[in-house]
């Protein structure tokens, strides 16, 4: 019986032991942290200039996410330290070292930095505001950034959409930070607050490298030409954000088959470049108007340059805003010859011609030596350079769905200025079907006085067809299924590209439409809308977006990928 006892005992005590560390259940936290107190009154009004520091009191630990991405001061204010740093705490630290402005509003903008310890919950879009004068100002500007294809050069999560104030002085710097500024949503919403009233430019620009700083020519951006005379507050301001325009510079030089690849940014409408000293003796230089390359053709072996080492190349360049001058070591690559190939794939879309390319400037193709042949017999075509685009050779014939071809070009037919292609080719393709692809057939009405490119991105958002022109009924044939969006890109000043926006000198980009209905193209349908682009009138809306990838026949300033 004691025996029996002390079991039962032992038994106790090992259940009750179990018991001690198991978890009690409920529901869990979803509440953000809670603010309880900070180092400045409740008024926070006439806060002394010489404060130096920030600390907001809280209920709970808490942990700052990406503070430096999120949190935005405005006046501008430089940081010296942040805590909490690596270790959760209960309050919040911001310490600067230079003197506040007298009667002047701040706002600590965190954004969603603050999480509480254990679930991660955010105190979302919390601001903190006080002033050094007798008041805080309760100014707001709210409204929306709209941009719809997104930068493709900057990664996501490096990317915000900011909206910021300069105050109108007689100097204006705009690579300073703005005066007030805040982020928008992810949905393009934005709301500045505690303005004081005077006059303001406004200016949005997706903050690529998060430096709150717009850079021309590698952020998209949108602005009003007319000043803000604030002096009540604003809202439902629509802003829309195009690519902007880079300054015309030289950036480089590089050793490519055949020569030296020159690169600028801007996209100059001519460069002139010539050979310093004699060398290269005889050379030829190539530039697509309106385009950041420009080729420097020349007979390495024959001229012997950089065959047994390095030798210092110097050219001179004028391209329109600078006179200059580019040097480089250029060593000739034995592994360089012209090459053909064809990287538009084996299927030939119905009633299109067949291209092929070069990785040199084609400047003179013997299409008589090339032979077509399909099912054994010889077929007629013709063979011409690209206009668009020299690198590219067109071959056009009278082309039977379904049929198999095969383009035979011998060696030495295809040249260069000083190379040709040193081997024969052969370029195996077939014709596809007409039932395999959709057509599509659109009406405009209220369509551009201007010339302008009628374009159908595809789902990743490029350009996949393009049509330049006034016509206000147009066709789109041997379309390949799938869902496109249709856009319009218009050349307001008919210099025969499509021109960014340029704020340094308050030019807005030309106009852009987009038919915010879906195409749905489906094999042997023939697909037909009507597309009204007065968005007073009846009809789907337009919408201001930017340009993406585009084909041969798009804008000149705009590459292809």
């Amino acid at each position: 019986m004691k025996r029996i006892l002390l079991l039962f005992i032992f038994s106790w005590l090992l259940f009750s032991c179990a018991r001690v560390g198991s978890p009690v259940g409920g529901n869990k936290d979803t509440i953000p942290p809670r603010v309880v107190g900070s180092n400045i009154d409740s008024a926070r009004i006439s806060v002394p200039i010489d404060i130096r520091e920030l600390r907001i009191d809280f209920d709970e630990y808490i942990t700052l996410k990406e503070i430096n991405k999120n949190l935005i001061i405005s006046p501008p204010i430089k940081i010296k330290k942040i805590l909490p740093s690596g270790v959760a705490n209960k309050y919040l630290l911001i310490k600067w070292d230079e003197m506040l402005q007298a009667n002047t509003t701040y706002n600590f903008n965190f954004g969603n930095a603050i999480v509480d310890n254990n679930e991660g919950n955010a105190l979302k879009y919390y601001n903190f505001a006080f002033s050094t004068g007798e008041k805080i100002d309760d100014l707001y500007i709210s409204g929306e950034v709209k941009t719809l294809i997104p930068n493709k050069d900057a990664k996501a999560d490096e990317k915000s959409l900011v909206v910021g104030l300069y105050q109108v002085k007689d100097t204006m710097n705009y690579r300073q930070k703005p005066y007030y500024i805040t982020k928008a949503d992810p949905d393009g919403y934005f709301e500045l607050n505690y303005l004081s009233p005077g006059k303001y430019r406004i200016l949005a620009f997706e903050d690529a490298n998060s430096n709150s700083v717009f850079d021309a020519g590698k952020e998209s951006v949108g602005f009003l030409k007319e000043e803000l005379d604030l002096n009540q507050s604003i809202s439902g301001l629509k802003i829309d954000l195009f690519p902007s325009k880079k300054k015309v510079r030289y950036t480089e030089m590089k050793e490519v088959p055949g020569g030296i690849l020159m690169l600028f940014e801007g996209n100059p409408d001519e460069v002139k470049v010539t050979a310093k000293g004699n060398r290269p003796e005889n050379y030829q230089v190539t530039h697509v108007p309106k385009s950041d390359s420009l080729y420097i053709w020349f007979d390495a072996k024959k001229e012997n340059l950089g065959i047994t080492q390095s030798e210092n190349l110097k050219f001179a360049y004028d391209n329109g805003v600078k006179k200059d001058s580019a040097s480089m070591f250029y060593r000739f690559n034995a592994k360089n010859e012209m090459t053909l190939s064809n990287a538009k794939g084996n299927l030939l879309p119905p009633n299109q011609d067949f291209v092929f390319s070069s990785n040199y400037y084609v400047d003179k193709i013997q299409p008589e030596k090339w032979k077509l042949v399909s099912d054994s017999i010889q077929q007629e075509f013709t063979a011409k350079v690209s206009e668009k685009n020299p690198f590219e050779i067109r071959l056009s014939s009278n082309f039977k769905e379904g049929k198999k071809y095969s383009l035979t070009v011998p060696k030495e037919t295809v040249s260069s200025f000083f190379e040709s292609n040193a081997k024969s080719y052969r370029f195996d393709f077939q014709t596809d079907k007409t039932e395999n692809y959709g057509t599509f057939f659109v009406t405009l009405e209220n369509a551009p006085t201007h010339h302008f490119w009628l374009q159908m991105l595809n789902e990743t958002g490029d350009v996949a067809y393009s049509k330049f022109g006034k016509e206000t009924k147009q066709t789109f044939n041997a379309v390949k299924p799938g869902k496109y969006q249709l856009r319009i890109l218009v050349d307001n000043n008919e210099n025969g590209s499509w021109d960014t926006a340029d704020f340094e000198n308050n030019e807005f980009a030309e106009e852009v439409y987009v038919f915010e209905k879906k195409i749905d193209i489906r094999p042997l349908w023939e697909i037909r809308e009507i597309w009204n682009l007065n968005p007073k009138k009846d009809g789907p809306e337009t919408t201001p977006q930017l340009p993406a990838t585009p084909t041969d026949t798009v804008p000149k300033n705009i590459k292809s990928k």
